[in-house]
């Protein structure tokens, strides 16, 4: 089957907005047959959408529209498309009364405007959405299928990976299935050099790379029909990456690296601190994100400026004059004292230039050390680091949790 995306934004066409989208949806789209032969961005005027639409469903069997659902005036996706497949859009009561207690709920007045979001054909499916008040839909006409989205990305990403892909796995009569195996410690020129005949011979399943900030992540991806099948099918490729590349690989079910070490402090009942200065909070903030962090997090501490490591963790005095607060002897103090005041198992502990300002010679900017301290001893890790402020820190916090990963492994 031919599929297409039309992207509506006037601000896309801008570049005000990245357009990370069509990216998801083409992603989705490939593995379950659809041949994407066009990708379209059109601003918000009705005559030119209109031609865009009439187009669009002329020429592909599935079009997946995004943006323009919401209440205003220049939000004309959901009536032009239904005008281009010879529907009606009207307000469905049910959609008229989630709105409505929607906006009471929250203390909002419901104003007529908002009616645009309650108003669809009365044969459409409409696709809820989670995280915010515009619906998506599906409408059909004469073996066409139009599915539209909602724009911004925290809407329309799980709004299509939880309504869109099964409605789309049983149009194309296929089913995927895939496990997300995320790496630290090799770039993606280096996984993908070390994997390349097993990406080169693929067929299904298939493998594909992406990077985030720091890290890899491969998405094994098999279509079967049944999540029975599709295990079969992705255990041998996931088996022959884990012999490859090894303990690099600290997740084969998705889990991020703080999750990774939140799980495993939680099945050994093991307990953390920890002590920040460059990273300034992070550490703790991540693991905090993590539902039921109570159990494992005894506590965190942000000690930026020299005489906060002196009195809270106590870090002597002597090993700033002697070696500075960045270096590897302040990192110790800074890990042994948390640990000793919080009675935590493990404590972890940074320090660094985050830049852009400070650094030396010896030590410049994007210098970072982390220290790990348990019953077994302190080790101190010493990176360099590239890029901007958030970046660094960012990485700094991946370090620290893959070093604590590792110690927990063994």
């Amino acid at each position: 089957m031919i599929a297409e995306i039309v992207s509506v934004g006037t601000e896309l066409l801008m570049g005000q907005v990245v357009n990370t989208d069509a990216q998801f949806i083409a992603q989705g789209l490939a593995p379950l047959g659809f041949q994407v032969y066009y990708h379209t961005t059109v601003g918000d005027n009705v005559k030119r959408l209109t031609a865009v639409v009439h187009q669009a469903v002329e020429r592909s069997d599935v079009v997946v529209f995004t943006g323009g659902l919401g209440p205003t005036d220049d939000d004309l996706t959901k009536e032009t498309v239904a005008a281009a497949l010879g529907l009606t859009v009207e307000p469905i009561p049910e959609e008229v009364e989630r709105l409505t207690q929607h906006f009471a709920s929250r203390g909002y007045e419901f104003t007529p405007n908002n009616l645009k979001q309650a108003s669809f054909p009365k044969s459409a499916l409409i696709l809820p959405n989670a995280f915010g008040t515009a619906p998506g839909c599906i409408m059909t006409a004469e073996n066409k299928t139009a599915i539209l989205l909602p724009g911004p990305p925290r809407e329309l990403f799980p709004m299509f990976q939880n309504h869109v892909m099964p409605y789309l796995e049983r149009l194309s009569g296929n089913k995927l299935y895939s496990r997300e195996l995320r790496i630290f410690g090799k770039g993606e020129s280096s996984v993908t050099y070390e994997l390349r005949d097993i990406i080169e011979n693929q067929t299904n399943p298939t493998v594909a790379p992406y990077v985030k900030t720091g890290e890899v992540t491969l998405r094994v991806t098999a279509l079967c029909q049944n999540d029975a099948e599709g295990e079969a099918l992705a255990r041998p490729m996931i088996a022959a990456i884990l012999e490859r590349l090894g303990d690099v690989v600290y997740s084969t079910v998705g889990e991020s690296l703080p999750e990774t070490c939140a799980r495993m402090l939680t099945d050994d009942r093991q307990t953390l601190a920890v002590a920040e200065s460059c990273t300034g909070g992070l550490l703790a903030s991540e693991l905090v994100a993590i539902p039921g962090c109570s159990k494992f997090l005894l506590e965190g501490c942000v000690a930026y400026s020299d005489a906060a490591k002196v009195r809270r963790l106590g870090v002597k005095q002597e090993t700033l004059d002697a070696f500075g607060a960045v270096s590897e002897q302040c990192a110790r103090e800074m890990a042994e004292g948390i640990r000793a005041s919080s009675g935590a198992g493990y404590a972890l502990a940074t320090t660094g230039f985050a830049g852009p300002d400070g650094g030396t010679d010896e030590n410049p900017v994007g210098t970072v050390y982390i220290a790990l301290a348990s019953h077994s001893g302190t080790e101190v890790k010493h990176i360099r680091l590239f890029g901007e402020r958030a970046r660094i820190r960012e990485i700094a916090c991946l370090h620290a949790f893959d070093l604590l990963r590792r110690k927990l492994c063994l």
